[in-house]
């Protein structure tokens, strides 16, 4: 259309159709998706993009850990004594050493082998998960000297957002509170780094209706849910208020709800 309102009114009618037609064509004009918060927003004919969609559990795999680096080079002082079968590759197996396991560095060897949590391979996982339980029930009271450096590769396991992963992690870290002596109470500053995920997965379960499943050990909620109970059971006093911080569903198994105080006699 002209702008000029001078030629507007001096050029001759144009029928109703052609009017039509041509804001059909104007309608029909190409838009360009532009980022949001530019100049370029400002141009006529474009479309701001949206917001990327965020998906919370989306798997973010580990190119390499650690542990895969030291057992390629053959620093790892262990292996598996058996091999799997192929109607359950994934089946416990035990771990044969090289060494007396007692004897080993558990500063420089254990954090190596909870980073092998992480791995993407079945086996090399595996042989990580069974070598670190391994070292901490043969000598549990080592555990608490090393914990510091146990908690950045339990939240590179815990950031993978593999449900198998997140188990495997969460079992170790149970089985350092069950056995470690004041390994409980060691986590409890350590908890707004790793129970973001549990937060995330609490309540991820299978509705079995009236069945049920006793093995605990493959479903992430039911894990998440034993591992927190057992937290806030061996944290001491001040572990509930940092469990339920970062977990607000979470509610205490250990301590009752507050009972309403009885009346004074007059």
């Amino acid at each position: 259309m002209c702008s000029n309102t001078k030629e507007r009114a001096t050029r001759l009618h144009e029928p109703g159709r052609v009017c039509r037609e041509f804001l059909y064509l104007r309608s029909k004009v190409p838009t360009r998706e532009v980022p949001a918060f530019t100049h370029q927003a400002l141009q006529p004919n474009t479309v701001v993009k949206p917001p990327p969609k965020i998906d919370i559990f989306k798997r973010k795999p580990v190119k390499e850990t650690v542990f895969k680096i030291y057992f390629n080079r053959g620093d790892i002082p262990c292996v598996m004594s058996g091999r799997s079968s192929k109607q359950d590759p994934t089946k416990e197996r035990p771990v044969k050493w090289h060494c007396v396991p007692e004897d080993l560095d558990y500063c420089y060897y254990l954090p190596i082998f909870v980073d092998g949590l992480a791995d993407m391979d079945s086996d090399t996982r595996l042989l990580a998960i069974n070598g670190a339980m391994d070292l901490i029930m043969r000598s549990p009271k080592k555990v608490l000297p090393v914990l510091p450096k146990l908690i950045l590769p339990l939240k590179r396991a815990f950031q993978t957002r593999d449900k198998k992963i997140i188990i495997s992690a969460l079992q170790v870290i149970q089985l350092m509170v069950r056995l470690g002596p004041c390994v409980g109470q060691a986590l409890v500053p350590f908890y707004r780094s790793l129970l973001a995920v549990c937060n995330l997965y609490k309540n991820i379960n299978v509705n079995l209706g009236e069945g049920i499943d006793p093995d605990r050990s493959c479903r992430i909620g039911d894990v998440i849910e034993d591992t927190l109970k057992l937290l806030e059971y061996c944290g001491g006093p001040n572990a509930f208020i940092n469990i339920k911080y970062m977990v607000p569903t979470y509610e205490s198994s250990v301590f009752p709800k507050c009972e309403a105080p009885e009346p004074r006699e007059a």
